[in-house]
């Protein structure tokens, strides 16, 4: 993770330096307003990173003399036969055309489908016919 929190630091020092240089060079607030909240954002990202990497063992991606083998094995668990993703794509999908045409009713509806789609997905494993333990 100390690698990712190394990017994300430096594109957001990128962003900080390239709002300073743009606002006093083009003295326009919303590019300059654009750089700083990107330069913001990549710093969320990036210290939340750093902070997961402060508390988790180092994985073989933080080491400069790992071996390939070093990261092979499991990387985790997939479902392989669920549904839920096609529904919050459909729900997604939904949402983006409300927002574009800005239906209230259709905005309500689409949030509703993402919400109970995300618990799905999220519940999948503890719920029903699926459920572990």
């Amino acid at each position: 993770m100390k690698v990712e929190a190394l990017i994300f630091n430096g594109i957001g020092v990128f962003c900080i330096i390239a709002a300073v240089v743009y606002g006093v060079w083009s003295r326009e607030p919303i590019g300059t307003t654009a750089l700083v909240l990107s330069g913001g954002l990549t710093f969320l990202v990036g210290g939340f990173f750093w902070f997961i990497s402060r508390r988790i063992d180092p994985r073989p991606e933080d080491s400069k003399d790992a071996d390939i083998a070093d990261g092979a094995g499991e990387l985790g668990f997939f479902s392989p036969g669920s549904y839920w993703p096609f529904a919050i794509a459909l729900s997604a999908g939904l949402m983006g055309l409300a927002l574009a045409f800005f239906y209230p009713w259709l905005i309500i509806l689409a949030g509703a489908a993402l919400l109970i789609t995300i618990g799905g997905l999220l519940f999948e494993y503890y719920v029903g016919q699926n459920a572990q333990g």
